[in-house]
């Protein structure tokens, strides 16, 4: 079985079972925020995010092992081989650091095969209190362990992106930030970025960030240089919200879809998108719809398999199952087809890359 086939037929039991890892770290992302505990594999012309260094990934059917070049793996399935993808190669880019000795890859990070990722502000107003903290997130883990810093300063990502570009043929770069306490939810620090970023190399950007007090925001970012925006739901019904984020449940559905509205006027169709995590306690039929609602809008929904990550209050929960996924993805595919929305149109960010979900298979 060659690459590609596992690209089509078996994305989604990777990404839900997890691999096995028999091999050393590499490009892993293990802890904080975005595609965490994962590895990336290019299956044919498709590069995949994959669990692999959590704890619920030891029990995947599926194993992973390099072979000596670290250029490639084998995958098996309960010991038979079904085929080989390909590694990505440790970035350029990496190999820089900013006149004060900090690490390039620890201002910004390689997700999938040509994005740059960065997470602007490493801590959330919530993620003290186990009251309202998300129980899913470890944004916390790689500042903890030494693998970013607390702060992006707009000059410091402005450098590394143009480095990214040149170095790596970096395509696009998402930024993202923790929560903080002034009323515009981050998007202040996404706009004195994004135009750091701007000014300093050719490169789309999307910004992602809760709804701020102000739609007014919207075309701040835009001005700044923000081509796409993420707002993200995580979870589609307020029963699941409240239990598993209560604090973000406080800004309730209504404001997202009034956010939603604002920001498609903004960006355009297609160009604001949503994270919505299967496997949390929606159920099929709640996400199917959910994205059809989101759709019609012009917000392309991004469903993706829930990862336990280790070190979290979610680490043990089950799961999503891969049948379930199966079912779910044609659906959403459907309103994405029907609403005239497709990842290759957006000019930057998540849903653009694909990489943490099959749902690109079923546009």
């Amino acid at each position: 079985m060659n690459s590609q086939v596992i690209a089509s037929d078996l994305l989604a039991e990777l990404q839900c079972h997890g691999v096995r890892w028999q091999g050393a770290d590499g490009l892993a992302r293990k802890g904080g925020a975005g595609p965490s505990d994962h590895k990336a594999l290019s299956l044919g012309e498709h590069t995949a995010m994959v669990p692999m260094l959590n704890t619920a990934s030891l029990d995947s059917p599926y194993s992973a092992v390099p072979d000596a070049s670290g250029a490639q793996a084998l995958i098996f399935r309960e010991g038979h081989e079904i085929g080989r993808v390909e590694l990505p190669r440790v970035p350029r880019f990496y190999g820089l650091s900013t006149d004060d000795g900090i690490p390039y890859w620890k201002i910004a990070t390689l997700h999938s095969r040509d994005v740059l990722a960065t997470t602007l502000l490493q801590h959330c107003i919530r993620k003290n209190d186990t009251a309202s903290a998300c129980q899913f997130c470890a944004i916390d883990q790689s500042l903890a362990a030494g693998k970013t810093i607390a702060r992006k300063r707009p000059a410091q990502l402005a450098a590394v992106a143009k480095a990214a570009v040149a170095l790596d043929g970096v395509k696009h770069l998402v930024m993202t930030t923790g929560t903080p306490q002034t009323p515009d939810r981050g998007a202040a620090i996404l706009c004195e970025s994004a135009a750091a970023v701007s000014a300093a190399v050719e490169l789309p950007i999307q910004a992602q960030c809760e709804p701020p007090d102000d739609d007014r925001w919207f075309t701040r970012l835009k001005d700044s240089g923000v081509d796409s925006l993420g707002m993200h739901l995580e979870a589609v019904t307020d029963s699941v919200r409240q239990r598993i984020m209560p604090g973000k449940a406080e800004v309730p559905l209504t404001r997202y879809f009034s956010a939603f509205e604002a920001a498609v006027k903004v960006f355009g169709h297609g160009q604001v998108s949503t994270y919505i995590l299967a496997g949390l306690g929606d159920s099929e039929d709640a996400i199917a719809a959910m994205s059809e609602r989101l759709a019609a809008l012009g917000v392309y929904p991004f469903v993706v398999p829930f990862v336990p990550i280790d070190g979290t209050p979610l680490a043990g929960h089950p799961k999503p199952d891969s049948a379930f996924m199966q079912r779910l993805y044609p659906r959403v595919g459907a309103s994405l087809r029907r609403h005239g929305l497709h990842s290759e149109q957006i000019k930057a960010g998540c849903a653009k890359c694909g990489a943490c979900s099959a749902l690109k298979r079923h546009e």
